[in-house]
């Protein structure tokens, strides 16, 4: 398994992440996304182990608290062999301050998540979400004393716009505040809109890009082409309506091309998809999700080998989408304003 730096820092994960989502299945938009108990956990991260992906996501809204209870149970006894990830900021009781980022629900969400998981401390802190009601200085100076108290190693974002991410880089600077290294974004081959200004931010400013449903909200499975309809498990049934909308004669176009290089290539059309992602500027790891041992082994058969070139070429010629303003005019004078891909 390769090793990557996360962002600007000296934090190295994994290639792969493996995100636990489906782990509790609480709830009928968790449910379709898996119902993992403890004990398939355990076996899930047996395996994981094994191919070198040590680095496990969480959040604290995933099954109401339930998939972190379930990675704490499926790590004990090895907590110094793993990575822990988590999120918070989405609301998580009936308080009023049982969201957000403030000082209150980071200090109560960031014990909470401590106990559910079993650990004194996590290694990766990320805030779910943006929270425009609550000032980056007060965010920052609870994520430095939980820092220095030893309860979270690292911090990062998500779902961030670019100019809340750098508001709060700048703030760091400023008060000499940690500084968030990570932003786990959505982005893959059929949902490429972090290229547009989030990657530039995050090459010129050192964050890493945790990649967040690298198989187009599960539309880049295989198991999804012209003509056929939707196959009867999916999670898809139960919650396309909330993720990315996608156009499907775009889908089918990019699926054809992944569907050609698979044939090249003798690998798998989610393989390819999760491949492509790993060449991708910035990004430092692909959080992969599994309901089963047959897919975890399936994903992991993504890394050890590269597309070539020509093959990457070809992937984004079939999935590129006409730039939004103001990027389809900076795009025009890349001689002083260089795009990255």
């Amino acid at each position: 398994m390769e090793y990557r730096l996360l962002g600007r820092s000296g934090f190295k994960v994994p290639a792969l992440t493996f995100g636990t989502g489906t782990f509790g299945g609480k709830g009928e938009f968790f449910k379709a996304w898996g119902e993992t108990d403890a004990k398939q956990a355990t076996r899930l991260v047996d395996i994981c182990l094994d191919a070198g992906v040590n680095m496990f996501d969480s959040a604290d809204v995933y099954s109401s608290g339930a998939s972190e209870e379930i990675l704490g149970a499926a790590i004990k006894g090895r907590r110094d062999k793993v990575l822990i990830s988590t999120k918070y900021t989405f609301r998580i009781g009936e308080g009023a301050n049982d969201v957000g980022s403030s000082r209150f629900h980071i200090l109560a969400a960031t014990d909470a998540a401590l106990k559910r998981l079993g650990t004194d401390r996590i290694d990766l802190v990320q805030l779910h979400g943006f929270d425009a009601q609550t000032p980056p200085e007060e965010t920052l100076a609870t994520f430095d004393a939980l820092i220095r108290a030893g309860k979270i190693g690292y911090i990062g974002v998500s779902n961030w716009s670019g100019w809340h991410l750098m508001k709060s880089l700048a703030t760091s600077e400023k008060y000499g505040f940690p500084r968030y290294v990570a932003h786990q974004a959505y982005y893959s081959l059929i949902g490429r809109d972090y290229e547009w200004e989030l990657m530039p931010l995050a090459l010129d400013q050192g964050v890493g890009c945790v990649v967040w449903s690298p198989l187009g909200w599960g539309r880049l499975t295989g198991k999804i082409r012209r003509g056929q309809p939707l196959p009867k498990v999916s999670r898809l049934h139960e919650t396309a309506a909330s993720g990315p909308q996608i156009d499907d004669e775009y889908l089918y176009r990019v699926v054809d091309a992944l569907d050609g290089v698979a044939q090249e290539t003798g690998k798998t059309v989610p393989q390819i998809a999760l491949n492509w992602l790993l060449q991708r500027p910035s990004v430092a790891t692909v959080v992969i999700g599994a309901r089963n041992e047959d897919q975890l082994k399936a994903n992991l058969g993504s890394v050890g080998w590269s597309l070539t070139p020509q093959q990457v070429a070809r992937l984004d010629q079939a999935s590129a989408r006409p730039a939004i303003y103001p990027y389809w005019h900076q795009q025009q004078f890349s001689e002083r304003n260089p795009f990255p891909v």
